[in-house]
């Protein structure tokens, strides 16, 4: 920069402000700055040099449990990054995506992410990555859980959500089906009967308690509900898992946690049993099945304005049921 400045004829400062602040440089003056820089081979001030002055790079930083394309395939993840982006684009931030799969370099990807704060997605209680996030000082906010310290927590109140949907569905039915995420990391998929409810994914943990309580009130057993385990959370799996599952059970009632495994739910097995779904997307009003209803785009919105310093905390988020 000095260099140039030289070549220029003009300060250091007058450098500077023709790249950061053009509208304090007479025309001028920029032009002959600009020449000086393209003689030299000056491409401008380095933006990691920038933001060591600053303090700020101008970026939040998304930790995706999930593989990257998870990100633009999943309509849930996408309606969450949907409101993430709405925060930054009216703060004028850039936005990281920092996909982690429990690898051993999670840690030192996300530590050495060059972000202002983070914001987490789907993660498991054990993660190591949550105690790099929250020992980085900076704001951070996670969607669904789990708490930590120094991390702020958005999301509703799951298992309350799971077991209203969970009465409604089962009224009189007398052989429920559980559609059910991802219970571990290695995406194990099968039939389980009343699983365990301490699974390491909060919002998973939280549904299946939810849902187990429904059973239970009326006197039902949970060691009984089967509860068929896909690996991803697509339309697809869910037809492929209820398939599978007719080979044991005959379902005529299926609760499932997303409304893209309802909708697999009813290609397998038609319009005759009872199905609900969760975030009342498109298909829950296309296919008329009830579902919960909760705005993944504004949880979205509240953990980037959290994450950006733009507050520090939020309520609980609400959440309905959307009857059918």
């Amino acid at each position: 920069m000095r260099q140039v400045a030289g070549e220029a004829g003009v300060a250091v400062m007058t450098v500077s402000y023709t790249y950061t602040r053009p509208d304090r440089v007479a025309p001028s003056t920029r032009a002959r700055v600009l020449e000086a820089a393209e003689r030299l081979g000056y491409r401008g001030p380095d933006p990691t040099a920038r933001s060591l002055r600053s303090g700020s790079t101008g970026n939040l930083g998304v930790v995706l449990g999930e593989h990257l394309t998870y990100a633009f395939e999943d309509p849930q993840a996408a309606r969450f990054l949907a409101g993430v982006s709405r925060v930054c684009v009216e703060n004028r931030l850039g936005l990281v995506l920092i996909p982690t799969r429990g690898e051993p370099d999670d840690v030192s990807r996300v530590h050495e992410a060059a972000v202002d704060g983070f914001v987490l997605w789907t993660t498991a209680v054990d993660d190591p990555v949550l105690e790099v996030v929250a020992g980085t000082g900076r704001p951070a906010a996670i969607q669904g859980g789990p708490a930590v310290p120094g991390v702020q927590m958005v999301g509703c109140d799951d298992r309350a959500a799971a077991r209203a949907i969970a009465r409604h569905v089962l009224s009189g039915a007398q052989s429920p089906l559980v559609l059910s995420h991802p219970l571990d990391r290695d995406r194990w998929a099968g039939l389980l009967r009343g699983p365990a409810t301490d699974v390491p994914f909060p919002v998973t943990r939280a549904r299946l308690a939810g849902y187990r309580d429904a059973v239970e009130e009326p006197g039902g057993r949970w060691a009984d509900v089967p509860v068929a385990v896909v690996p991803r959370n697509t339309r697809h799996d869910g037809r492929r898992a209820v398939a599978a599952a007719q080979d044991e059970v005959r379902p005529d009632a299926v609760i499932a946690m997303s409304d893209q495994l309802a909708a697999g739910a009813l290609d397998a097995l038609g319009d005759s049993v009872r199905v609900c779904g969760w975030d009342d997307s498109d298909l829950a009003t296309t296919l008329n099945f009830p579902s919960v209803r909760q705005s993944l785009f504004d949880q979205g919105v509240a953990c980037a304005q959290i994450a950006a310093g733009l507050t520090a905390t939020v309520d609980p988020m609400p959440w309905e049921l959307a009857v059918r």
